[in-house]
């Protein structure tokens, strides 16, 4: 008698990415993208005034510019190297296991991932967000986006929630492999730059809603497991553990803030001041993202780079992020390994 062979949907979703770089599919992506509530945790109503009526008509042409200057001819660096990964994974794995990609945000939406994972039936679902670091305003966010859909369903399969992986060997070891290949020991200096976060998310993250107290000097605190900067911190310890690095070779520092109230050491700040103590040779490591986008190539590439050469510095190098990397598609096989069925 045939045993009908379980299959495995598996869903990577990354935070989003416009349509286009014109104003119309930046504006889109922005309103979706803002009015968030688990991003801007404010009221409903002011959360629309401000977003809507302040944020976006005073940055989206700025934020068009940027885009403009980030795409390709084959689209949105995050959608492709996204869709890269998808077919390097499918090919590794048999049918038993079928890959989807989805953003949080625009397109392809987890709407039309799931519907597709629905309409083809599945025992199981793995979810994996490809955010290494926890964070409310993109993993919880993401997590129950998903939930809102499949609380329709009919028939469900087995769902498998990875809330985080920033401290997973799939995820490391390919990132160390990434780093040693731009020779680090040919740089003054090495900056771990994460993506920023209000303080006010850092706090919700701790059971007492207090001020961030996690330390990082050995071991990460239990009461921090979900503490995004304590995170970040643990994450740049692994890596310089394996590129043995002593800690006056490297520091840590967070971008693309919105307010003076977020997460410091910023890193623009941090790099005019390495730039003027002499340091002129700078290698920048973006672990907080798995995928190269505008973040990381514009920001990190281009705009921090200018800002390091104006202020004494002579060269500031981008780590390629892992994005279709052969050994970051075996790293997010041994994330998820855990909840395959076996055969």
């Amino acid at each position: 008698m045939d045993i009908k062979k379980k299959r495995t949907a598996l869903l990577l979703i990354n935070l989003g990415t416009p349509d286009a770089p014109t104003i119309g599919a930046v504006s889109r992506y922005l309103i979706e993208f803002l009015n968030d509530k688990y991003v801007i945790d404010i009221p409903w109503f002011l959360r629309k005034l401000l977003v809507n009526l302040v944020i976006i008509p005073s940055r989206v042409r700025n934020s068009t510019k940027l885009y403009k200057m980030l795409w390709t001819p084959e689209g949105s660096p995050l959608t492709v190297y996204s869709e890269q990964l998808r077919k390097k994974l499918q090919e590794s794995y048999d049918d038993r296991i079928e890959v989807f990609t989805a953003m949080r945000y625009q397109n392809p939406s987890i709407e039309s991932a799931l519907n597709k994972i629905n309409k083809t039936g599945f025992d199981s679902l793995i979810v994996l967000p490809l955010y290494p670091q926890f964070t409310f305003s993109t993993t919880t966010s993401t997590i129950e986006k998903v939930e809102r859909v499949i609380k329709e369903w009919k028939i469900k399969p087995t769902v498998h929630y990875i809330k985080q992986f920033y401290n997973h060997s799939g995820y490391i070891e390919a990132f160390t492999k990434r780093i040693k290949s731009y020779n680090p020991d040919l740089y003054d200096f090495i900056l771990f730059s994460y993506h920023g976060l209000p303080n006010s998310h850092i706090a919700k993250a701790h059971s007492n809603g207090e001020e961030c107290d996690c330390t990082y000097e050995e071991n990460l605190p239990e009461h921090g497991r979900f503490c995004y900067r304590a995170a970040c911190y643990h994450t740049t310890q692994l890596l310089a553990t394996r590129l043995h690095l002593n800690k006056e070779q490297y520091t840590i520092s967070f971008q693309s803030r919105l307010s003076k109230d977020w997460l410091k050491p910023f890193s623009d700040k941090t790099l005019i001041d390495l730039a003027r103590r002499g340091h002129k040779r700078v290698l920048v490591v973006a672990p907080a993202f798995v995928a190269d986008c505008l973040e990381t190539i514009i920001e990190i590439g281009v705009e921090y780079k200018d800002l390091f050469i104006a202020n004494g510095g002579q060269t500031l190098t981008l780590v390629e992020s892992l994005n279709a990397d052969d050994q970051w598609v075996e790293g997010v096989k041994e994330i998820i390994s855990e909840f395959i069925d076996k055969p």
